[in-house]
């Protein structure tokens, strides 16, 4: 009696038993976990939803490596950033563009900085437009400081309206496509216009006077007190990634102070316990006659 022979080796038959295996314990398709993509609702007009109360808290520093940040010459009392809204998780830098996460200032930009910061009590126009009390800017309204980090977005049909705590500032931003602002006509927070890139709120901001700063708070470092001159181009991008959270990216062009554009990133966390109360700020708040006084005495002992 002959006995059938096989070319298969034991190795071979092995591997045939592992892939069956293998087979039998591989989940189908019914069985495999899916990536819920979260898709916000919907305002009554068909924008995607960013409404409600947002906070910035971040401990993350605005530059990768800047040198230490000089302190300001006003500041809040302690309790001022007493708060128990939800913080970011600290990051290397808010600047995410150029890679090396620091801003491109031109010399004539840190110069001219330098020189107003130098002189503050010279005169009210050496000073930051937020101590002046007439905006923080744009973007940089909305660059976490120590504290009144929040920021109230509302939407009606035609218009996203933000409202900061800070400063009081209330930027109401056309969507339906209206035209700009002409050239001739300039303002401390410039012309914005928004549309929709899916769910991304997308706000194009020129049109800038030559007078506020990009930056205004301490927590900016080497930043606090550079110029905006009427050459600014900023692009914001708000995209709402899931029930408390808005991711915020802001482009900024400006050649007449840095070498090349650069970009901020950073979260917004939703904080629907948050009260905004009123920022009650105005040029003839101590904060600016106390440092022209100052001036004036050191003016006399000279």
């Amino acid at each position: 009696m002959s006995v059938a022979r096989t070319n298969r080796s034991p190795r071979a038959l092995c591997g045939g038993i592992v892939l069956a295996i293998l087979a039998l314990s591989m989940p189908t398709d019914a069985q495999r976990p899916t990536t819920k993509t979260w898709t916000p609702s919907r305002t009554i007009d068909g924008q995607p939803d960013l409404q409600g109360t947002w906070v910035n808290f971040d401990d993350t520093p605005f530059e990768s490596s800047a040198p230490a940040r000089q302190p300001s010459n006003v500041n809040p009392p302690d309790h001022w950033t007493d708060h128990d809204s939800p913080t970011s998780k600290a990051r290397r830098s808010m600047v995410v563009e150029p890679a090396d996460g620091m801003v491109p200032l031109l010399k004539s930009a840190e110069e001219k900085r330098d020189y107003n910061l130098a002189h503050i009590g010279d005169s009210w126009e050496h000073e930051t437009s937020w101590v002046r009390c007439i905006t923080r800017g744009v973007p940089g309204g909305f660059f976490p400081a120590a504290y009144n980090n929040a920021y109230q977005i509302i939407q009606t049909p035609g218009y996203v309206v933000i409202r900061s705590e800070m400063v009081h500032d209330t930027r109401i931003i056309p969507i339906d496509s209206r035209p700009r602002l002409g050239a001739a006509i300039r303002q401390w927070n410039g012309d914005s216009r928004g549309h929709w890139e899916g769910n991304t709120l997308v706000v194009e901001t020129t049109n800038f006077n030559d007078k506020g700063m990009i930056a205004t708070s301490a927590a900016s470092g080497r930043v606090r007190g550079v110029g905006q001159s009427d050459a600014l181009h900023v692009v914001e991008r708000f995209t709402r990634t899931g029930e408390k959270t808005i991711e915020y990216e802001a482009r900024i062009e400006d050649p007449k102070n840095y070498s090349k554009p650069w970009k901020v990133a950073f979260p917004f966390n939703l904080d629907d316990s948050y009260e905004i109360f009123e920022y009650s700020c105005h040029e003839g708040n101590y904060a600016m006659i106390n440092e022209l006084t100052a001036g004036r005495k050191r003016d006399a002992e000279k």
